[in-house]
């Protein structure tokens, strides 16, 4: 391993650590439906846990409902008891063929609660980012104890290690901006 794999290793990680956060973000109820809300939500198809998504269409006719139609008839009540037992807070409407989500206008408490959840995941980020940062320069001093690398090069790939932490550090904290400021819209 050089100095230059390190920061390579370390900028996958730093982007993963980010694409990681964009998939809880659309997770995150704005007041609008969205399929993505009904991403951690599974059923028991033959035996298998699976999403929502995979056994199902899931289109959204209006800003605020979610039209779930399953390719089987038979999973419909599956789906409906999923759904009940999520943390969605939303009830199901069953018309046999399929069912309708409708999402009620978020109250200002649930919208800073809301926030205070984005606030807490962009946290969850920039740790995840700075253990990252440990683990790059834990990994050229190694190389340095190994005697592969010079001192000088120890503290040139340190700063661009540290150049990259800032970098995806304020990405983080841009798209926890932009998730508050879209929570915030009415």
């Amino acid at each position: 391993m050089s100095v230059n794999e390190a920061l390579q290793d370390a900028e996958h990680k730093m982007k993963q650590a980010l694409e990681a956060m964009i998939h809880d973000f659309a997770s995150y109820r704005t007041g609008r439906a969205s399929p993505a809300i009904l991403d951690r939500v599974h059923v028991e198809y033959y035996g298998v846990e699976t999403p929502i998504t995979q056994i199902a269409n899931v289109s959204v006719p209006e800003p605020r409902q979610l039209m779930i139609q399953p390719y089987e008839k038979n999973m419909v009540g599956p789906i409906e008891r999923a759904i009940m037992k999520s943390d969605l807070g939303i009830n199901p409407n069953n018309d046999g063929t399929g069912i309708r989500l409708v999402f009620p206008a978020m109250t200002e408490d649930r919208r800073k609660d809301m926030v205070k959840q984005v606030h807490a995941r962009t946290e969850q980020g920039r740790v995840a980012i700075r253990n990252v940062r440990r683990d790059a320069n834990d990994a050229i001093k190694g190389l340095e104890k190994k005697k592969e690398i010079t001192e000088d090069e120890v503290k040139g790939g340190e700063a661009k290690v540290q150049k990259l932490t800032d970098t995806y550090i304020g990405k983080a904290d841009e798209l926890g901006k932009k998730k508050e400021e879209e929570l915030m819209q009415v």
